[in-house]
């Protein structure tokens, strides 16, 4: 491990990752940071000790934080400054029963996300993939009338699963930027009703899945939400539709995805995210009809400086004695 000198007159604060300089700056300028300078994600071992040494942990997607971290005797930090949205690699449950507040960085990475949903929709749609994997390995013979046909996105049906900020933002651009018609399911959906946003929330699942020519997935990851779409959900799609997930890998079933991929049950899929990261399934891997991309929905500068400066606002506040920005 490395670390800086130690400082007792300012809280302790260990960072599990590098972050973008500007947020370590100002993170050093704050507090007494410690670090592990290699950049690798921290062993349960690692973890456990950061939480009796620190007054906080900003921690990221890559630590799992169990209940061994927050019920050990000896327990230091009383916050959890997550650098995300999402935190389902953090065990609530025992964060609660320890009395340590855990927040998050909602907002700061909307824009970027569903920038990148929009992507995956015309690149899979497209076949933009295959085609620069073509271009690349040099067995490209140049234009051709039928070369690489894909199928258009503008005018198509979408399907959103999870109307919240990056759903909404998603529903948007593909509204005003594509003309698609959009429909949004989440698990607390009404019955099916237009709505003054132009975007028809329907009452069940499988309508969303029968009806939309894109699937997109915007939920959270919970343990009602893992493998949402699974094998029987993915035969309810039509078979020229797509799926795009950005939210979590663990919504989708990776194995039954594969299977209805080599069946021809869909047409394509797009994921940024997986179910255990940094592994893919090898079944998609090999497959043309797939575009992967390594978790880059917030890989923005923008994005990363902001929810830094998100989470230090919460370690502020904590630190501060009032009320959190962004409890979870």
């Amino acid at each position: 491990m490395s670390e800086r000198p130690a400082d007792s007159s300012r809280p302790v604060v260990w960072v599990t990752r590098r972050l973008p300089p500007a947020v370590e700056a100002a993170l050093h300028a704050r507090f007494d940071v410690r670090q592990d300078a290699s950049d690798t994600p921290l062993n349960a071992e690692e973890l456990q000790r950061a939480f009796r040494e620190a007054d906080a942990i900003l921690a990221t997607v890559t630590d799992r934080l169990t209940v061994a971290c927050f019920a050990q005797i000896g327990r230091r930090a009383m916050l959890v400054a997550n650098f995300g949205v999402g935190v389902n690699h953090i065990d609530l449950a025992a964060a609660r029963t320890a009395g340590v507040a855990v927040t998050n960085t909602p907002d700061v990475l909307t824009d970027d996300t569903a920038d990148l949903a929009m992507l995956l929709m015309l690149a899979v749609m497209r076949r933009a993939g295959a085609g620069e994997r073509l271009l690349r390995s040099g067995a490209w013979m140049g234009w051709r009338p039928t070369g690489f046909l894909g199928a258009r996105l503008t005018g198509r049906t979408l399907g959103i699963v999870g109307l919240g900020r990056i759903g909404s933002a998603v529903a948007a651009r593909a509204r005003n930027g594509f003309g698609m018609r959009v429909l949004a399911w989440s698990r607390s959906a009404q019955p099916s009703s237009a709505s003054a946003d132009g975007i028809e929330r329907v009452g069940t699942l499988v309508e969303l899945l029968e009806r939309a020519d894109v699937v997109s997935l915007h939920c959270p990851a919970t343990p009602e939400t893992r493998h949402l779409i699974g094998a029987e959900q993915l035969a309810r799609m039509q078979p020229h539709a797509v799926l795009v997930n950005t939210a979590r890998g663990d919504v989708v079933d990776e194995g039954a995805l594969v299977s209805a991929l080599e069946a021809g049950r869909i047409a394509g899929a797009g994921l940024d995210v997986f179910e255990a990261e940094p592994t893919v399934h090898p079944g998609l891997l090999s497959r043309e009809d797939v575009v992967l991309l390594p978790h880059l929905g917030s890989a923005t500068r923008e994005a990363r400086e902001a929810m830094g400066m998100r989470a230090i606002a919460n370690l502020d506040a904590h630190f501060a004695g009032v009320g959190l920005l962004d409890p979870v």
